[in-house]
């Protein structure tokens, strides 16, 4: 029983963690463009393609790479190309809209999560398929009497230290203060010789790189990536947003440990839970929304009319 509670803990932990990820790049974007980014999900999801296409280089031909520091390298070069693909991508579409409706900006990033997808699954090779994923990490570790994988223990311990390094960028380096004087008032940031689309780039490469890590942990996790999934990890991703609030990146982080539990619970109580996880999630988001609009720590916000 002790076991199986512990196994239930870890892979909550590990949950929460990868949703976290996500959820950082949405109330990331949020909080400084003030705009939901609903094609993040399939930006983040595009990072397990290119990894397996960079293992499949790096290990064939004339270079010939053994397959662990293939895949460290497939990896890094999948955040750097995904970072860069949110930059395109706003550069491409996203600013066009940030003087828009919000509505004109949201349907024009369900669009964008669309085009996305059926580019992965039109030029990858046969990207119908759903796609092996190889187990970033392999092995497993002892501590405190209890045996773990290597790759559960590697996802907390990777995802508490890229939390501290963001909230750390955001709160004690200049770019973060100037990301974070934008986010106040944009007009006010120009007067200080602030350049809004600047900080706006550099907004899309961290979130972008930050959720790509995500997706490379989520289809590890998995085992195997589709062209769709990220539509589901977008779901979830915004979903913990929501729940936390819009904006804050602590509430996203308490919003993904609330949804993976609700998970975990689901899958452990209910008969077939798995099929049923995802209702329990979205009942979860329904509460908050009727109680607490704003989520859990988010802020009210009041305009003059």
């Amino acid at each position: 029983m002790d076991a199986l509670l512990a196994q239930y803990l870890l892979n909550w932990l590990v949950l929460a963690s990868i949703y976290a990820l996500v959820a950082l790049g949405f109330s990331l974007l949020f909080g400084v463009l003030n705009v939901i980014h609903f094609s993040h999900g399939d930006v983040s999801i595009t990072a397990p393609f290119v990894a397996l296409a960079m293992i499949q280089i790096l290990t064939g031909g004339m270079l010939g790479f053994d397959t662990v520091p293939a895949a460290l390298i497939a990896c890094l070069i999948a955040i750097a190309f995904v970072g860069l693909l949110g930059v395109l991508l706003d550069w491409l579409v996203i600013r066009r809209f940030r003087n828009a409706p919000a509505m004109m900006a949201l349907v024009a990033t369900v669009a964008l999560g669309t085009v996305v997808r059926e580019l992965i699954r039109s030029f990858y090779p046969q990207g119908s398929n759903p796609k092996p994923f190889p187990a970033l990490v392999t092995g497993e570790v002892s501590l405190f009497g209890l045996t773990i994988p290597a790759f559960s223990l590697t996802v907390i311990v990777l995802c508490i230290a890229m939390v501290a390094a963001l909230f750390a960028l955001m709160r004690h380096t200049p770019l973060g203060m100037r990301i974070r004087a934008v986010a106040e008032d944009r007009n006010t940031a120009r007067l200080m010789a602030i350049n809004p689309s600047r900080m706006f780039a550099a907004t899309f490469l961290l979130a972008s790189a930050v959720g790509a890590i995500g997706g490379l942990f989520y289809a590890s996790h998995a085992g195997v990536v589709r062209f769709d999934f990220g539509i589901q990890l977008g779901l979830i991703g915004f979903s913990a947003a929501v729940i936390g609030g819009l904006g804050s990146m602590q509430g996203a982080i308490i919003g993904s440990l609330l949804i993976a539990g609700i998970e975990m619970l689901a899958q452990a109580l209910l008969a077939d839970g798995a099929s049923y996880r995802l209702v329990c999630i979205f009942v979860l988001v329904i509460c908050v929304l009727v109680f607490k609009p704003s989520g859990l720590l988010g802020k009210p916000v009041f305009e003059k009319v």
